[in-house]
């Protein structure tokens, strides 16, 4: 159980709850699957494995299944994003490349960032291009990753799932990853469901919290349940 302290720990059903994606499609993309006799291999192995035969996911694999879905929903095939998981890696040496700071995409291919040192001795970013395998220069590429924190080696640390206004995190290194009140680490669903049966104002006493907070927690909560309805 130590093994997965800091590294975050989620069902796919969690996981699909957290990012509004099906949770038998993040398991078709962790485990594989068949169709018509013809087998697809996963995207990638999970971060987490219990070695009892169940999918389960770490934080890693909750960010890159988040970019993943984003691509797909710009119309790259899965096809195409195993084929750029498995080129990036080579690349980057990482085995979660996805999930970096370095991935961009424009809605009809795939890239990676890096800085290169031009030959008047100025660095600038660039584009490679995972496909046709040289460099491109393009400014029209927005982030995906908005609502994520970056370490200094370009992997994610931490996710604002609502983003910031609402002031919850997820933090592998906290509550295993759980949707949190970001100032006082104590998950929003016992928030949330601490002012259902006692009132905000008890459930704020109660954890030590502004009520401020245990509103939030409520608006999160409720914003789950929403997406999931739909």
């Amino acid at each position: 159980m130590d093994d997965l302290i800091g590294i975050g720990l989620y069902t796919p059903a969690e996981a699909g709850r957290l990012l509004h994606v099906p949770s038998a499609k993040i398991i078709r993309w962790l485990r594989g699957h068949i169709v018509k006799n013809r087998h697809y291999p996963a995207l990638w192995k999970p971060q987490v494995d219990l070695g009892d035969g169940r999918i389960f996911l770490g934080f890693r694999d909750l960010m890159e299944i988040r970019v993943a879905d984003a691509f797909i929903r710009e119309g790259v095939s899965a096809i195409r994003i195993r084929e750029a998981i498995d080129l990036a890696r080579d690349a980057l040496g990482r085995d979660h490349p996805l999930s970096t700071d370095q991935f961009r995409t424009d809605g009809r291919e795939i890239f990676i960032r890096t800085v290169e040192t031009g030959a008047d001795g100025q660095e600038r970013a660039v584009l490679l291009n995972l496909f046709r395998r040289q460099y491109e220069f393009n400014g029209i590429i927005e982030p995906i990753l908005k609502s994520v924190d970056f370490g200094h080696d370009g992997d994610p640390l931490l996710w604002w799932p609502a983003g910031r206004r609402l002031n919850v995190v997820i933090d592998p290194a906290r509550a295993f990853g759980q949707p949190i009140e970001a100032s006082s680490s104590v998950p929003t669903a016992v928030l949330a469901a601490a002012a259902e049966i006692d009132g905000i104002d008890v459930a704020a006493t109660a954890f030590d919290v502004p009520a401020i907070a245990v509103r939030r927690a409520i608006e999160f909560e409720g914003t789950l349940g929403q997406r999931m309805a739909a």
